[in-house]
């Protein structure tokens, strides 16, 4: 891998503690959900991370392609991603999925298909979860 980026976070006292990047841009409290057996409220987890980060990833992956084939990517689009969190079939621990919308207002339903499969060739998100997590892809 030819390394362009590379960044740093450290988490402390686990699904109930504090996650934060070296350089500060990142600082938030983690609080684990009423639904895993934690207090919820104030606070992020790693699935709400998690989906943050692969909806903006793919977002950009796609306007990268979108660059490469010609096809203009709308300043309003969007993607959302929903992350779930379950017990793995074989009852050794947990598995997570996604579901990804996307949301092209005025793009063509072909070239909006092209831009969802060739980002999911350039996503690092797609590349990494690829064979390892369900991941299923709506266009809105």
């Amino acid at each position: 891998m030819d390394v362009l980026y590379t960044t740093t976070g450290t988490a402390t006292g686990g699904r109930d503690g504090h996650a934060a990047t070296r350089d500060g841009s990142l600082d938030v409290k983690l609080t684990a959900p009423k639904e895993l057996g934690g207090p919820g409220g104030e606070g992020t987890n790693p699935e709400q991370l998690f989906a943050c980060g692969y909806s903006a990833c793919f977002l950009g992956a796609m306007q990268f392609a979108g660059g490469q084939a010609g096809i203009q990517v709308p300043a309003d689009t969007k993607v959302t991603a929903d992350v779930a969190l379950g017990k793995r079939d074989d009852g050794q621990g947990f598995a997570i999925g996604v579901d990804l919308s996307v949301e092209m207002p005025g793009v063509d339903r072909a070239d909006a298909e092209k831009l969802v499969e060739a980002a999911h060739v350039v996503c690092p998100y797609s590349y990494a979860t690829q064979g390892n997590i369900d991941v299923t892809t709506t266009i809105a």
